[in-house]
C-alpha cells in the first residue's frame, strides 16, 4: 500500500510514523510512505503558498497552484488516478470501516490544509473525498492525515502480528472492546476476574463478549443500533439495563 501525503510540514510525519509499529511496516516494504512538501512547488521565489481570501475575514487561504503542482509530481505518467483525500472538517467522519474500506485501495493521496484551509477549486479538480477525523477544528491536516495512515495501515496484512491483534478491537466488531489483564494476578489488592484464569476457553469467549456488550451499552449505545446482534446478545442487553 502506497500513502502520499501532501503537506507543509512533512518533518512532522517522519518523526511520528517514523517509530513503532508503522515505521517497522514502512522499513520492511509492507506500506510506502512518501512526505512531499507543498513549498517544494510554489512559483514564489519565497515559497509563498498563501494568499487572502477573496470573501474576506481573517487569516490565509492556501493557493491551489503548488498543491496542484506537487499532486502532479505523484499522478503524471501514472496509468490510473490515486485516490485523493482531502483532510477537511467538513468531511465525512473517519471511523472504523471507513478504515477498512480505505485498506482495500493500493494508493492513496493525503492533502494536508493550514491556515483557513485550501482554494476550492483545487479540491474540485483532485479529491475524490473529504474526511474528517471528528467534530472539532485543528490547525492543520497533519494530525488526521497521520491517524487515517496510523489506522488504515495497521490492516494491512503482516503490519500486526495476526489478524485477531485487531478483530477484536474496540469499533471493529460493532463493539468495545471488553478489559484485558496481564500479570501479576493480583495488584493494589485488585484480582483478575476468575473466569480469565480459569482454563475455560467457552466461559472466557461468553465473558469477552458480555463485558463488550455491557461497554458498549454504557458508553457507546448509539453503536448498539448498528452492531450485528444476537438474539442472546439482545436478552443479555436488556437484562444488564434493568439491573
Amino acid at each position: 500500500m502506497r500513502f502520499d501525503v501532501l503537506t507543509l510540514f512533512p518533518k512532522m510525519f517522519e518523526a511520528v510514523l517514523g517509530d513503532s509499529i508503522i515505521g517497522r511496516a514502512y522499513r520492511a516494504g509492507l506500506i510506502e510512505m512518501n512526505f512531499i512538501d507543498i513549498r517544494d512547488f510554489s512559483s514564489d521565489k519565497h515559497r509563498k503558498t498563501d494568499d487572502y481570501p477573496y470573501s474576506g475575514g481573517g487569516g490565509m487561504l492556501m493557493t491551489p497552484q503548488p498543491i496542484y503542482d506537487a499532486y502532479m509530481s505523484i499522478a503524471e505518467g501514472l496509468d490510473y488516478k490515486p485516490f485523493t483525500i482531502y483532510m477537511s472538517p467538513k468531511g465525512k467522519i473517519f471511523d472504523q470501516s471507513e478504515a477498512v474500506r480505505l485498506s482495500e485501495i493500493d494508493h492513496i493521496v493525503l492533502l494536508c490544509g493550514h491556515y483557513e484551509g485550501v482554494d476550492q477549486r483545487v479540491i474540485d479538480e483532485i479529491a475524490d473525498m473529504e474526511l474528517s477525523v471528528g467534530d472539532y477544528v485543528l490547525t492543520g491536516g497533519e494530525i488526521p492525515a497521520m491517524a487515517v495512515i496510523d489506522a488504515v495501515s495497521r490492516l494491512i496484512p503482516g503490519v500486526l502480528a495476526s489478524e485477531s491483534s485487531y478483530e477484536n478491537e474496540s469499533h471493529y466488531s460493532g463493539l468495545l472492546e471488553y478489559p484485558q489483564y496481564t500479570r501479576p494476578a493480583v495488584w493494589h489488592g485488585m484480582s483478575v476476574p476468575e473466569v480469565l484464569i480459569s482454563g475455560h476457553h467457552a466461559n472466557v469467549e461468553k465473558w469477552k463478549r458480555e463485558q463488550s456488550l455491557a461497554a458498549t451499552a454504557d458508553r457507546r449505545p448509539d453503536m448498539l443500533k448498528k452492531a450485528e446482534l444476537s438474539d442472546e446478545d439482545k436478552k443479555f442487553i436488556d437484562e444488564y439495563k434493568n439491573k
